[in-house]
């Protein structure tokens, strides 16, 4: 067994969002030690430049390993869209991405071949999902969608309110004219109103939950090189931020649904 298999999982993000993968690790694998990175004072994101994005990403992969994580996630959309070549490049452990792990789950979820995307401006706009769904299956045809109120509305904690439920409705009604069979969730903060998407959408259309993804493919990739940790224990829990730790713990305790202990703010 490598001696990194005892080392933590390394999660970042550019602010709460990536806590949604969070917590799928903590259901898929209970006993791995998570350092959590999230950027809270430079967030948001998706409004700044390439070379920024990818400046501040490769900071934050620098300072996790240097707290010998064994794998590296980007839990956070627009990085991943922006920044993964970057962090792979500077990274001495493996790097997972959401995008990726969506697009691979919705791949193979779709029976019709017929994909709905939905997330922030930034990510669509960037085309990754439908670069990462091409390269499993390039006969795919996928609708995108942009749905920009949907992070203020999750992180006011209007999961189930009537003015989300409206929102959902104006923004999925052209996709579904479309007539697709699978959904993903292309932002880390959707899963909280995944199951009044489900309402919206309908039954007969697949969810892709991308931290639900990624926790199958981080279980899978641990098996595989050996990197699960051995221990039987109780795992410990590291959440680094960069502003304001009392708003990132009360959002954050809604994300993973249990009290948030060990918040540490970093000063660059």
């Amino acid at each position: 067994m490598p001696e990194a298999a005892s080392n933590p999982i390394g999660v970042f993000d550019s602010g709460i969002g990536g806590l949604t993968v969070v917590r799928a690790l903590m259901e898929r694998l209970p006993f791995e030690d998570i350092l959590y990175f999230g950027d809270t004072a430079r967030v948001p994101y998706g409004v700044k430049s390439v070379d920024t994005i990818t400046g501040y990403a490769r900071q934050i992969a620098d300072f996790l390993l240097h707290r010998k994580v064994k794998l590296l996630i980007i839990a956070c959309n627009t990085m991943a869209a922006v920044a993964y070549q970057a962090v792979a490049n500077l990274s001495s452990v493996p790097v997972l991405d959401v995008i990726d792990a969506g697009g691979h789950a919705a791949v193979q979820a779709t029976r019709s071949k017929s994909i709905g995307v939905i997330g922030t401006p930034a990510t669509i706009n960037s085309n990754a999902y439908n670069r990462a769904i091409h390269s499993y299956d390039t006969g795919i045809r996928i609708f995108s969608q942009a749905c920009p109120l949907f992070v203020p509305l999750v992180e006011e904690g209007w999961f189930n309110h009537p003015v989300t439920r409206l929102t959902a409705e104006e923004y999925l009604r052209p996709v579904l004219a479309e007539r697709i069979d699978t959904l993903v969730l292309g932002c880390t903060h959707y899963p909280l109103i995944k199951p009044l998407i489900q309402e919206t959408v309908g039954p007969e259309i697949r969810l892709v939950d991308s931290a639900e993804a990624m926790a199958d493919i981080t279980a899978h990739l641990l098996a595989e090189t050996g990197l699960g940790t051995p221990r039987r224990s109780v795992p410990d829990y590291w959440f680094y931020v960069t502003d304001v730790p009392l708003r990132f713990q009360t959002i954050g305790e809604h994300f993973l649904g249990r009290s948030l202990s060990r918040i540490e703010l970093v000063k660059w």
